[in-house]
């Protein structure tokens, strides 16, 4: 019953719900950005080449994306906790049972098609779409943090499974990463989630209810809120938002697997400073994330969306100009390792727009389109991501092999963000988001 009629007193209860996905999004897509780690001891356990098992990792980001809208549709349509939760439990059991790996098909069976599937249903697919909810005027902020969060997790994560498989064995590393899923996160999931706000007699963000008099007919209602997921593809946003956010998913993916290959193979530096280099990208990943959030809660989501863009496709014009230098032999004034350098300043400009698209991007798509199907057309845009990452993973390493140079690769990723950017800046946010909409228009979307 919902019988809140005024702010209540104390802590509003959605920073709950928050830190709560912040935790979830920590363990699950740390335990899963950790396969790096057991790919060398369990390929010399079971005498498999570096392509064989890493198909099977290609298989499960592509099988992760194409879930996205299957598990979001179901969180639109049924209790979207227990979709979180009973995705939660296959996870946390799945990422265990890997200790059991006997066989290529078993890995292929569990990793990339069960835990790939699980995941879309308690990752940033799903967790975004909640937290949505529970906020309006703090929702990208609530969302970098959401994501935030999961980069911490990797940060913390991927170096303690590593001390794990030193300490122990590959076998024990999975059996504790299930564990903490399973035993910390679920329980704190069980607790603290609920559906929406007006599930506990709350208002988004903590407001105070509307008077009596006020009907739903007088609330807010944006120029493409639909009903279905299918409706959002009638109009323009959805469009620039996918396509941007496929680009998005190209220009992650190749460097997210062939960063470290390409530090160490064409620039000659140690695979310990490529390691350095690539973790402090991940640790400003979670300041340009929630920064981000701050300022697109401020300055309007789209301007943001299109500087993430453009600023990632500046650090890939960094460095692809170190590249340049370092085939051609070309000396700078003041810097005695351009290709060095280079890293450094795609690190730092990479690293700051990172994950900040996927908070900006989620409420976006909330403003425009509202929260009854937003878990679907959220999951369909991540598809998007997804395959745009599988595909550059897999082009990355075909011309490779091809020019024996990552520039070619490189150069088409980055050169995709600028006409991303421009995709982004082109979204008539203050026409399409119901965050502009001052008239009264029909029925909000409900939670």
């Amino acid at each position: 019953m919902n019988e809140a009629r005024a702010p209540r007193n104390g802590i509003y209860y959605g920073w709950y719900v928050t830190a709560t996905t912040m935790f979830i999004a920590a363990v699950t897509l740390g335990a899963r950005g950790a396969f790096g780690v057991f790919v060398i001891p369990m390929s010399e356990a079971f005498d498999w080449n570096r392509t064989t098992i890493s198909v099977a990792a290609g298989i499960g980001v592509l099988v992760n994306g194409l879930t996205q809208p299957v598990l979001g549709h179901l969180f639109d349509r049924f209790d979207s906790r227990k979709v979180v939760l009973i995705s939660l439990l296959i996870v946390g059991l799945g990422t265990a049972a890997l200790s059991l790996t006997f066989h290529y098909l078993f890995l292929v069976f569990l990793f990339s098609f069960l835990l790939s599937t699980a995941m879309s249903g308690a990752s940033e697919g799903t967790l975004g779409p909640l937290l949505a909810r529970w906020f309006l005027r703090r929702r990208t902020t609530v969302l970098g943090l959401m994501v935030a969060g999961g980069a911490l997790g990797g940060l913390t994560l991927i170096p303690f499974s590593a001390y794990m498989v030193e300490l122990f064995d590959w076998r024990v590393s999975w059996v504790t990463l299930g564990a903490i899923i399973t035993v910390l996160a679920l329980p704190l999931g069980f607790i603290f989630l609920r559906n929406s706000p007006g599930q506990m007699g709350l208002q988004p963000d903590g407001d105070p209810e509307p008077p009596p008099d006020e009907s739903p007919s007088a609330q807010k209602l944006g120029l493409f809120e639909v009903e279905q997921w299918w409706q959002s593809f009638r109009s323009p946003p959805i469009w620039n938002l996918s396509a941007s956010f496929t680009i998005c998913g190209v220009s992650v993916g190749a460097i997210a697997i062939h960063f470290v290959p390409y530090a160490e193979e064409q620039i000659s530096i140690s695979p310990t400073l490529a390691g350095v280099i690539f973790g402090f990208m991940m640790g400003l990943s979670v300041v340009g994330g929630i920064g981000g959030s701050w300022l697109a809660d401020r300055f309007g989501r789209k301007n943001v969306l299109a500087w993430v863009y453009f600023i990632r496709g500046l650090a890939y014009v960094a460095l692809l100009g170190g590249l340049f230098a370092v085939e051609r032999g070309i000396a700078l004034p003041l810097i005695s390792s351009p290709g060095l350098a280079s890293l450094w300043v795609f690190a730092a400009l990479a690293g700051l727009s990172w994950i900040a698209s996927v908070p900006v991007t989620t409420a976006l798509t909330a403003d425009v389109y509202g929260l009854r199907a937003l878990a679907t057309i959220s999951g369909i845009s991540l598809m998007c991501h997804q395959v745009g990452s599988f595909v550059s993973i897999l082009l990355a390493g075909i011309l490779y092999d091809a020019t024996g140079s990552y520039f070619l690769p490189f150069a088409v990723a980055g050169s995709l963000l600028f006409p991303a950017a421009l995709a982004a800046f082109m979204i008539d946010e203050r026409k399409y988001s119901v965050r502009y909409q001052s008239a009264p228009a029909g029925a909000s979307a409900g939670g």
